[in-house]
This record gives structure tokens, sequence and C-alpha cells, in this order.
């Protein structure tokens, strides 16, 4: 079993910055096959970036220069830094670890970025 626990979302002004976190408890051995997806209002769930199982890094488009993603070993947690940040990036964002065929999820965290 793994468990993730989200946090440091909020409201924030366009062009502004914010950092998520997720971490990881239970059955850990990686943080590769680590990832944030999101849901904004009336659209399907996304990827946003994540480690892919090798280790690389996979950014969706629209995010990619604006968003970073890292990881803690040491505290089983991966963080998402959001930096100029648009309306367009209003979404409820969910922490992902992939293990074989099973995905676990948090409990999402809301950003909202107002124009």
């Amino acid at each position: 079993q793994v468990q993730l626990v989200e946090s440091g979302g909020g409201l924030v002004q366009a062009g502004g910055s914010l950092r998520l976190s997720c971490a990881a408890s239970g059955s850990i051995f990686s943080l590769n096959g680590m990832g944030w997806y999101r849901q904004g209002p009336g659209k399907q769930r996304e990827l946003v970036a994540q480690f892919t199982s090798g280790g690389r890094i996979n950014y969706e488009d629209s995010v990619k220069g604006r968003f970073t993603i890292s990881r803690d070993n040491t505290k089983n947690t991966v963080y998402l830094q959001m930096n100029s940040l648009k309306p367009e990036d209003t979404a409820i964002y969910y922490c992902n670890k992939r293990v074989g065929i099973v995905n676990y999820w948090g409990q999402g965290t809301q950003v909202t970025v107002s124009s």
C-alpha cells in the first residue's frame, strides 16, 4: 500500500508561483513512477509532470519552461514548482504513484489562478 499526501495549493494571481509537495509513505522503494496530474473544471484529468519508471522527466507541453518537478529521496517527497501561473492552470492537482499496474492517488489540492 502507498499513501500520498499533497499540500501547497491555494489562490494566486496570474504570473505568480506556487510549490506543491507530495509526501509518500508505505511501500515506497523508489520515487520513480511518481508525478503530478491535474483536472480542471469540465476537463479530463491530465498528466502535468512525472518521473518515469526509468527516472526520466516528462512535462505536459503547456507547462514546459514554467513548471519544474523535483524530489527529495530522503523525505520520500516529490515537488512541483509552478511559476508564471496562468488562469488555465486552475485545477485540482493530484499526486500519483504507479506501482506495477496499480495507480495510487492523493486526495488532491486545489490551485486557483485569478486573472
